[in-house]
This record gives C-alpha cells, sequence and structure tokens, in this order.
C-alpha cells in the first residue's frame, strides 16, 4: 500500500501593514525568495524556502498586510480565503503572528481572530528594540497565559530573538482551542447550526460564514440559500461591526495587564516632526525638496559608476574587434549585443539610487505622511491618499503600481489610478532622460549641490505628474464621480529604514529590470544588427561598387569614403527602409529615419531606446577611436541640411513624447488584466500616443 505522501510544511507569517513582517522574512530567507501572484487575482505571493532546527524544508509564506479577516480588499480577501480553507494550498501548517510591539492593542486584534479559527500559532512581538530603547515593557509570559500560545519578543531589524524563534518552529505545535471572542446567544445558535454545511467543529469559522457566505467555497448554494434567511444582508455590517467593538474591548483589556505603557520617545519626536512635515504650507516644499534631492542624486552620485560600466563595455567592445576573427559574428557579438546590453546596464546605477530613495521613505514612515497630505490635493482631481501609492509606485514601474490600485474600495477611483498612472515617469524611462539632457542642458550648479541637470530631471518628473491629475480630472468629469469617501491611513511613527530591507529591494528591482529588460535587448539587438547591416542584395551591391571605384580614384579620401559607404548603406538596409517608410509620420516632429525604428522596438519597453540607437550607431566603423552613445548621437549630420540632426528642438520633443507616450507592452497587459476589459487597454493607448504626439510637435515648433 503506497504511504500518504507528507504535505510540506508550510509556514505563513501574518500581520497588520508595516509590522515588520516583510522583515523578518527577509531575514529567515535571505534572498532565496519567489513572487508570483495568486491564481486568479493580482495580489503578490512572496515566499521562500527556510530549514528548520531539525532540518526539514520548510515553505515560507509572506501573507500580504491585512487589519481584519473580515476582508475589503483584494489583498486581504486572499488573507482570508488561506487562513479558512484547509484544502488551500497555502493553508499553513504554523502560523507566525508578526505583531508591531509598539502598537500592540492594534496587532493583537488581528492576531485574536488568527487565534480563533484554532490555528496554531507563535506570536511574535517584533521592534523590541525600540520599546526598550523607550523604557517600555512587556510581559511576554503573562501575554502567553492570556494568549494561550507561544509568545516571542524579537527585533527583526537587529536579530534579536531571531534564533529563539527558530528554536520554536515546529510541525507539531498544536493548535489553540481556547476562544477569545465568543458571539452573542442568537448569534451563535446561529453559527452552531451551519457548522454541518462547513464539516467543522470551529465556532468563529462558522460565525464568519454566517456574516460572509459568499466568501466560502465550500458552502452549497443551499446552505447558502438557508444562512441569508437567517440573516439579512443589512444587518451584517452591524454584527461585524459589534463584534470587532467587543473584540477591541478584549484585547485592550489584555494590554493593560501585561504592557507599560507612557507617552515614549519615538512618539513625542513623531509629533514634533509631524508639525513640520505636515503642514499645510511648509510640507508640500519639503516633500518637493526631497524629490528634488532625489533627482540631483541620480545625476551626481551615479556619475562615477557610470563611468566604470560605461568603460567596461567599450574597452570589451574594442577588445573583441582586436582579438577576435574580422566576421559577421564578431560585428554580431561586438556592436550589436555587447553595444546594446551595454546601453541599458549603463543606467543600472540611477535605477538602483531611484528604488533606494523609494524604499528609504517608505520604510522611515514618511511615506504615509505624504499620502495624507496629498490627499486634499488629489481629491478636486477624482483621486485620494490611497491614489498616491500607484502613482508615486509608477515612478518606478507602471506594472506592479497599476496592481497596487487593488487597494482602493472605490471602483471609479481605481479606474482613474490605473488610467493615469502610467503617465507617471518610470525608471524605465530613466536611460532616454539621462541621454537627453546630458546632451542639451548644462551641469552648472545653481545652489549648492543642486544643477540645472537635477532640476531638468525633476522637470520631467513633476510634468508627469501634473498631466497625470489633468488627465485624472478628465476621466473624473467623463465617468461622473464625486470623490466624497473619508481618507484613513495608519501614521507609523519614524524609524531608522531597516537596511537589510532597502538592500533586498534594490537588489530585487535592479535584477528583475535588468534580467527583463535584458532578454528584450538582446533579441532586438540581434534582429536590429541583422537588420542594419543587410539589405536588398543588388542595391548593397551597387553601393559597395560606387564607392570602392571612387576610393581606388582618390586613396587619400579612403577613410572619409568608408564611412559614407557605410551611412549610404544603412540608410539602404532592411532597418533604414523601414525609418524611411515612416520617418513622413514622425518629421512633423523632428524625427529621423534612426529615431523612428527606436519608437517601433522600444514599445516593447522603453529602456529599450537607448540599448537601439547604440545598435544603430555601433554599425558606423570607427575602431580606432570608440565614442560614447552620445557623442556619436552629437555628431550626427542631418545630410539634407547640413546642421546637427540632434538640435534641442529634437531633444526636448523626445523627452517630451517619451513623457506621455504608452511605450510598453506590459503596462497595456496588466491594465487588461485589472479592468477585464479591452477598451481601457485601446483608450489608454490612443489617449497618451495621441497626447505625446501633439505634445512633441509643440516643442518642436516652439523651440525651432
Amino acid at each position: 500500500m503506497t504511504p500518504t505522501p507528507v504535505r510540506p510544511f508550510t509556514i505563513a507569517l501574518l500581520g497588520n501593514p508595516n509590522c515588520g513582517k516583510s522583515s523578518l522574512f527577509n531575514r529567515l530567507t535571505g534572498l532565496n525568495q519567489r513572487v508570483g501572484n495568486y491564481p486568479g487575482v493580482t495580489v503578490d505571493r512572496k515566499s521562500g524556502a527556510f530549514r528548520t532546527q531539525k532540518g526539514e524544508i520548510a515553505t515560507l509564506i509572506d501573507l500580504p498586510g491585512t487589519y481584519s479577516l473580515y476582508p475589503n480588499s483584494q489583498d486581504e480577501r486572499v488573507v482570508a480565503d488561506i487562513l479558512r480553507h484547509q484544502q488551500h494550498q497555502d493553508y499553513p501548517d504554523l502560523l507566525i503572528m508578526v505583531c508591531d510591539a509598539t502598537q500592540l492593542q492594534r496587532s493583537l486584534v488581528l492576531a485574536s481572530q488568527a487565534l480563533d479559527l484554532g490555528l496554531p500559532t507563535i506570536i511574535v512581538l517584533n521592534m523590541i528594540d525600540i520599546l526598550a530603547k523607550e523604557s517600555l515593557n512587556i510581559q511576554t509570559e503573562l501575554l502567553e497565559q492570556r494568549l494561550k500560545t507561544k509568545v516571542i519578543a524579537i527585533s527583526a531589524r537587529t536579530g534579536e530573538g531571531i534564533a529563539e524563534l527558530q528554536n520554536h518552529i515546529d510541525r507539531n505545535i498544536e493548535a489553540v482551542n481556547a476562544p477569545i471572542f465568543v458571539p452573542p446567544p442568537d448569534l451563535g445558535h446561529l453559527a452552531t447550526s451551519i457548522k454541518s454545511c462547513l464539516h467543522t467543529n470551529n465556532d468563529y469559522l462558522a460565525f464568519q460564514a454566517l456574516l460572509q457566505p459568499d466568501d466560502f467555497a465550500q458552502l452549497t448554494e443551499n446552505c447558502r440559500k438557508d444562512i441569508r434567511k437567517k440573516v439579512s444582508p443589512d444587518q451584517i455590517p452591524l454584527f461585524i461591526a459589534d463584534e470587532m467593538l467587543l473584540r477591541h474591548d478584549k484585547v485592550a483589556a489584555i494590554c493593560d495587564n501585561v504592557l507599560t505603557h507612557a507617552p515614549t520617545y519615538s512618539e513625542q519626536m513623531t509629533n514634533r516632526i509631524d508639525k513640520v512635515v505636515l503642514h499645510p504650507i511648509g510640507g508640500y516644499f519639503l516633500f518637493g525638496a526631497i524629490l528634488l534631492l532625489v533627482f540631483q542624486a541620480i545625476f551626481s552620485w551615479a556619475a562615477y559608476p557610470m563611468d566604470i560600466i560605461e568603460g567596461f563595455f567599450g574597452t570589451l567592445s574594442e577588445t573583441m574587434h582586436q582579438n577576435l576573427p574580422n566576421n559577421l559574428f564578431t560585428k554580431l557579438l561586438a556592436d550589436g549585443i555587447v553595444a546594446g546590453i551595454g546601453g541599458i546596464a549603463v543606467f543600472v546605477p540611477q535605477i538602483a539610487l531611484l528604488f533606494f530613495f523609494i524604499a528609504l521613505l517608505e520604510e522611515s514612515g514618511y511615506m504615509s505622511r505624504v499620502m495624507f497630505l496629498m490627499d486634499s490635493l488629489l481629491r478636486p482631481f477624482g483621486l485620494s491618499g490611497r491614489s498616491l501609492v500607484p502613482l508615486i509606485g509608477g515612478m518606478a514601474c507602471a506594472v506592479p503600481s497599476i496592481m497596487t490600485a487593488r487597494t482602493i474600495p472605490n471602483r471609479h477611483e481605481r479606474l482613474i489610478a490605473i488610467m493615469v498612472t502610467p503617465l507617471m515617469s518610470c525608471s524605465a524611462r530613466i536611460p532616454i532622460y539621462v541621454l537627453i539632457i546630458g546632451m542639451f542642458v548644462p551641469a552648472t550648479p545653481i545652489v549648492g549641490i543642486f544643477t540645472l541637470q537635477g532640476i531638468a530631471m525633476m522637470g520631467m518628473y513633476v510634468l508627469g505628474f501634473v498631466t497625470a491629475l489633468v488627465s485624472a480630472l478628465v476621466f473624473k468629469t467623463l465617468l461622473r464621480y464625486n470623490t466624497n469617501s473619508l481618507y484613513v491611513n495608519e501614521m507609523p511613527i519614524y524609524r531608522m529604514p531597516r537596511w537589510r530591507n532597502v538592500a533586498v529591494v534594490i537588489y530585487q528591482k535592479c535584477r528583475s529590470f535588468v534580467m527583463e529588460a535584458g532578454k528584450v535587448i538582446l533579441i532586438i539587438s540581434i534582429v536590429l544588427w541583422l537588420a542594419a547591416s543587410f539589405g536588398p542584395p543588388v542595391q548593397m551591391r551597387s553601393i559597395t561598387q560606387k564607392y570602392e571605384q571612387q576610393i581606388a580614384q582618390q586613396p587619400q579620401q579612403a577613410a572619409h569614403l568608408t564611412k559614407l559607404m557605410e551611412t549610404e548603406k544603412l540608410q539602404h538596409s532592411y532597418a533604414g527602409i523601414f525609418g524611411r517608410t515612416i520617418e513622413p509620420i514622425i518629421a512633423p516632429l523632428g524625427f529621423d529615419w534612426k529615431i523612428g525604428i527606436a519608437l517601433l522596438t522600444s514599445f516593447a519597453a522603453r529602456e529599450v531606446f537607448v540599448g537601439t540607437m547604440a545598435t544603430l550607431y555601433s554599425v558606423e566603423p570607427d575602431d580606432e577611436n570608440p565614442q560614447l552613445l552620445r557623442q556619436k548621437m552629437q555628431a550626427e549630420i542631418n545630410p539634407r541640411t547640413n546642421q546637427p540632426t540632434y538640435t534641442p528642438a529634437v531633444g526636448f520633443a523626445l523627452l517630451v513624447f517619451y513623457a506621455f507616450a504608452m511605450q510598453c507592452m506590459s503596462t497595456l497587459a496588466i491594465v487588461k488584466r485589472e479592468t477585464n476589459a479591452w477598451k481601457w487597454v485601446l483608450l489608454m493607448l490612443g489617449y497618451m500616443t495621441g497626447l505625446a504626439y501633439v505634445a512633441a510637435w509643440l516643442v518642436f515648433r516652439l523651440l525651432s
């Protein structure tokens, strides 16, 4: 008889947002993490391998942050679904409930719900190092007695208590059977009557099914009809509110016994800082100054590592030409693949800095203040403070940012946020901004460490934000939507960032950027090099014969004539044919056929623009003195006007075009998934492309 396979040991981390749950997950799993989506929804599923003290390999699941097991968003619904259904693939053998020790009462409300479900649970009191600094104390032994489960004090930031936690993680920890909340007699009787429908003996699980029957897949339709007869939909919000109020009271009584609390130094300092940060006028100026510092750093701090990367790829390409056979494969490798990938790798320092600052703002607690501060500014445009999360996240990448819009309860506000988030300047635009701004904006100091380049970079982000607000106002009018909901958000105390978390975020984001962009760039670089190196055979032979005759007649002009031959070959190559075909459409913007090729390829991903231009310009022979892409573009001469191809008018028109254009297939795909309607995808593609074309045309005409 075949033995029944043992189910893999699954541990789930549960906790409120900002409780340090992700810090603990990072410390336990290191970089051995996987991120995907739960089936059918766009909620991130973070998991990692963890080895217990007994040597067993366990799967650690980082559940989305939630405040209650009565869900109001997709994130919370996923958590409730996992903890309610033993058949779920992520149903935990052990639950680690991460509590913010500085906000014990709020954390224990969620913990009490999990304990009432009868789950094997370890309570983890995180940030215990902050309590020690404030001379506060939680009597963990007494708390264990009240909750009937193990309680461990830790600091995920410093590592204190982690070893003790690891020692207590075991598959055989028993479930908690002592309920904290007891339903009122009438509701308790009704809940008991549906236990048979759920095939459970847990009173609290039956109580939740009584109030939310549609969230329990194991209920038959007859059971749901029976429940709806017992509890009307109008009563459900009142029953949930009553339950949560009673639960808060019981948890408060527990906290009064186990926690010695006084106004802490951190809370006092937080209140003092908030007087400046949340000032109705000064707060906005402070936020603007922080953003200016971020964008100045993108230029100034990243210059040295950029030079190193740039030099490495230049030397690599030159070495290949010198040491490998002079054939098509060498040219493909050196001028196609290396030039394309190098054109993206050089911008990794800027992208790392952007994610560093975003993680810093989130970890310190400042981002919550910005959301609160911006709520009154965003509300007239059909948005709220909740919408700032996808908008600010759009500065990194629109794809995950659009997914975070699922936390916005109002359907119309969520749709508006989805439609305008791609207008925020994402990290994929950084290579283009840096390339063009570096060409036409001098690094002139303005005030202290700030330069014109940093201000220009910030200007592009401000342009995207302002345009997003105007577009949101248009969508608000079209949808006939009025914002009238209250904005409620947690204001955590200010803390030093958890540097391990910041480092993990930077590593994961940069790795994802390089690997995902690299795959696209590798394919496009090869295709582009082939398209730019070959053309109609008869025409290419004719060009070669023409210039060979001229070189034979004027050998002293051989180098100049060779360059002219290669330029003409490029114009008549397959890539050149395509570029010249669409050139009449983009010529009013000042764009030539090379930019036309880059516009098409960068639709796969905006950052491919730089790799495309690097590939195209690497075709021109200049082996004795390799030049950087920016220098090659600046040296380009328009044969019709005998003037530089890239003038400030062309450069800034290109900047504006990429600030507005929908040049990202991944974003369109995620919009389709989030809205489940092609009309919104087509509308986004149409309005952003039209806006980009008109704005670029205006900029080119004004500056010309």
